[in-house]
């Protein structure tokens, strides 16, 4: 049997007694390069996982959805570069590139270059 979370108003209570606040980051302090570089990773790890390179391996290869987060991926790549310089950037497109070629690796029936997932962002990705 599991327990259920306390949403009661006591629990709450306690939480801000805890100084749950100070334990928050305002996002008006987050500066929009860490935002862009954020969102970046969870993208790259999670196309990662879909492109079967995690240890579940391919118990959790799901092509279909790896080249919906590496096309959305590319498209923040290549949209936020010009705003976040290329000292945050660069890395960005070495990880972006890493995963679609692995997404070619991975696929049966490989698309044609230019064709591939984020690749109408990015231009054509060859191995």
């Amino acid at each position: 049997m599991t327990s259920q979370p306390d949403h009661s108003p006591e629990s709450a209570e306690s939480a801000e007694s805890l100084g749950f606040d100070d334990l928050t980051r305002d996002i008006a302090e987050v500066p929009a390069v860490e935002v862009i570089t954020t969102v970046a990773v969870h993208l790259m790890s999670a196309a990662a996982v879909k492109c079967g390179l995690a240890e579940g391996g391919e118990a959790d290869k799901d092509l279909d959805e790896a080249r919906k987060l590496i096309t959305a991926l590319a498209g923040l790549v290549t949209a936020g570069a010009p705003e976040i310089s290329n000292f945050h950037a660069a890395p960005l497109r070495d990880g972006l590139r890493s995963l679609q070629l692995a997404f070619r690796e991975a696929s049966l029936v490989p698309d044609a270059p230019g064709s591939g997932p984020g690749e109408k962002f990015t231009g054509p990705v060859y191995s």
